[in-house]
């Protein structure tokens, strides 16, 4: 059920799904590599940590700028998500990561691209059906809580 008492945030970018999202995977990577070996000094888990995190700054940071530069930093954050693909595998391989953990990994990055697919593929039909001068505009202003 929906909350009836929704109050859009002032940062317009917290109330996507996807960015959300992007923070529990960001999250979830923090408490799953915490047991690593020298986690501290770890590089694997320095880099994971940073990519998981670079998936929502890429949300928030395009999401304040006009549409073709969302949309280009919507491409950033899946990079981030296939270097996270990568750090899962290693994990994995290295016996970091159980086969549950892995799985885990692999399903929320799964999610992340769908779902940042998808929000690509809206704001380039959306800038397909406007004018040019109306596709400059934020994109800050134009998207539903509900969206992605």
């Amino acid at each position: 059920m929906e909350n009836q008492d929704f109050t859009p945030s002032f940062f317009r970018f917290e109330d996507l799904r996807v960015y959300q999202k992007a923070l529990d995977y960001y999250t979830w990577v923090q408490i799953n590599t915490e047991m690593f070996p020298h986690a501290e000094s770890n590089p694997l888990v320095k880099s994971f940590i940073i990519d998981a995190l670079e998936i929502a700054s890429k949300i928030s940071e395009g999401s304040s700028r006009n549409k073709s530069h969302f949309v280009s930093c919507l491409k950033d954050a899946k990079t981030a998500i296939r270097r996270c693909v990568v750090y899962t595998s290693v994990a994995f391989k290295s016996g970091y990561f159980s086969e549950e953990e892995e799985q885990n990994s692999r399903n929320h990055l799964m999610e992340l691209t769908k779902m940042i697919g998808a929000l690509i593929g809206s704001l380039q039909r959306d800038r397909e059906h406007h004018s040019s001068s109306s596709s400059n505009k934020n994109y800050d202003a134009g998207y539903s809580s509900n969206d992605y």
